[in-house]
């Protein structure tokens, strides 16, 4: 992929990513427990929802991070019962890549596998703050996949924040904006995510006690 138009898109994704963090207008909760808090509104990029989902996670930014991290043979496959694998297929810049996720079936398989080839961008803060942002894109290498529907995430990402004071916790931000395309009801689409996403939560921390 030609490196300044995907520097150029993924500073925009993450300009947007920034703005959806502090923008606090016109969420509605969906879901709220155990310390975390789902939220949605209309998205402006295709007719679904953006989600935002917001939780303490105890661990330092560091080891919340290194669960999260997108690269190969991470520890993301291992923990987050939606991803069954994920692949760098090409690497840009030491903070810019092109990644495929596979998804298993969801939703007591209303939901096939899906497959979503993303720009991912990581973005370091001065306070600390460590950041996912991605978006979809088409890479030669990344053909569609027999067995699995090609779904698209629009800008979407994850904040590690550190707590002022508590070196063991870490802020977790995460926004999920994704077209499952396929034929699917929207009330499966709807009630898929704010449970997924709150499972993502329960999974992330049981992950940072373990690894």
């Amino acid at each position: 992929m030609d490196p300044a138009l995907a520097a150029q898109i993924s500073e925009a994704v993450a300009e947007k990513l920034l703005l959806y963090r502090r923008d606090k207008s016109g969420w509605k909760i969906c879901r709220e427990g155990n310390g975390v808090s789902v939220s949605w509104r209309p998205s402006v990029e295709f007719p679904g929802n953006l989600y935002r989902g917001e939780g303490i996670v105890c661990g330092t930014p560091e080891k919340v991070w290194d669960c999260v991290k997108p690269v190969t043979g991470g520890l993301r496959e291992k923990w987050d019962e939606n991803v069954s694998s994920f692949e760098v297929i090409e690497n840009i810049t030491d903070t810019l890549c092109v990644s495929r996720t596979s998804t298993p079936s969801a939703a007591m398989k209303l939901i096939s596998p899906r497959d979503f080839v993303d720009l991912v961008l990581i973005r370091k803060y001065e306070d600390g703050t460590i950041s996912t942002n991605a978006t979809n894109v088409e890479h030669p290498l990344c053909p569609p996949k027999p067995g699995y529907v090609r779904g698209f995430n629009h800008p979407c990402g994850c904040f590690c924040e550190p707590l002022p004071g508590e070196p063991n916790k870490t802020h977790v931000v995460t926004f999920f904006h994704t077209d499952l395309s396929g034929y699917l009801p929207q009330t499966v689409v709807d009630s898929f995510f704010p449970r997924s996403m709150a499972g993502f939560y329960v999974n992330l921390q049981k992950a940072v006690k373990k690894f």
